[in-house]
């Protein structure tokens, strides 16, 4: 384990108990058994770190997510896959998730309102992918009720086990949200968030990524990963953004190859959208 990463898990754990503002650089490097010097290196300020926490749960869960809707499946198994692995991901990051959960508003400065904000753009753009999949011409004009109404089963169920505690069987989650859902998807007639009101709340994504910033991510995940299959295959799609050459079945499957790793699930995401795939 790095020692960035033993400052984020260690700080997590600090979060989790006391909230943003309660916790201080000096009680996160007592915790971590380091100097405030060595806390530095890492991380330029506590809010760094915050975003640093962010960013990491978010990618991969904007990843997750991304990665089920996208990749080819059976339509009827799609909804259950969503949900499921929506709720792994919580659990998976309960901590983590119970902070974004409870803290309060004003914790937040403009950079984190920011993160936060296009990451939930992200996981709207692939809501709607799924429903366009699911339901194409059905729900046209219901689309954005059904996304929102999807968005409201992912935040009020995971309070379940977020919040209370209590012990959750994720398959009959899945199961009895995908039920709902259907219900919605066909009985729904009145739609009360229109085109023109997606435009007016709706704001480009301010992390919209070059081609260029994509070569320098993963440029920096072959730098940071010892000899393996996944820098490998990190390897080779550098070469196919630069030259592209290869047949997309090979993409697919480098990207295969490195999307279960914890650095590169967010390179994946970012090289799934760059190639269309």
């Amino acid at each position: 384990m790095t020692k960035k990463q033993l400052i984020m898990d260690k700080a997590l754990e600090l979060f989790a108990k006391q909230g943003f503002e309660a916790t201080s650089v000096q009680q996160i490097t007592d915790h971590c058994g380091i100097s405030k010097g060595a806390f530095y290196l890492s991380f330029k300020s506590k809010d760094e770190l915050i975003v640093a926490l962010i960013d990491h749960f978010m990618r991969q869960f904007t990843s997750d997510i991304d990665y089920v809707v996208n990749k080819e499946v059976n339509g009827e198994s799609l909804l259950y896959d969503f949900y499921y692995t929506t709720f792994q991901s919580f659990h998976k990051h309960s901590d983590f998730t119970k902070i974004l959960m409870k803290e309060p508003a004003h914790s937040f400065n403009e950079e984190l309102f920011l993160k936060l904000h296009n990451y939930n753009k992200a996981i709207e753009k692939v809501i709607l992918t799924m429903i366009e999949r699911l339901y194409g011409d059905q729900v046209i004009y219901l689309k954005y009720d059904l996304m929102f109404c999807i968005k409201g089963f992912m935040n009020t169920y995971s309070e379940l086990f977020l919040l209370y505690k209590l012990p959750i069987d994720l398959e009959l989650l899945a199961q009895s949200l995908v039920e709902k859902t259907n219900l919605l998807a066909n009985n729904m007639t009145i739609s009360f968030i229109s085109d023109e009101l997606i435009q007016m709340i709706d704001q480009p994504l301010d992390e919209e990524h070059s081609l260029d910033q994509i070569v320098n991510i993963v440029e920096k995940n072959i730098e940071d990963m010892e000899d393996s299959i996944e820098k490998e295959s990190l390897i080779l799609l550098r070469q196919e953004l630069l030259e592209p050459a290869l047949h997309p079945a090979i993409v697919k499957g480098l990207l295969e190859n490195i999307r279960h790793h914890p650095h590169c699930k967010w390179t994946a995401y970012l090289l799934r959208n760059q190639f269309g795939i």
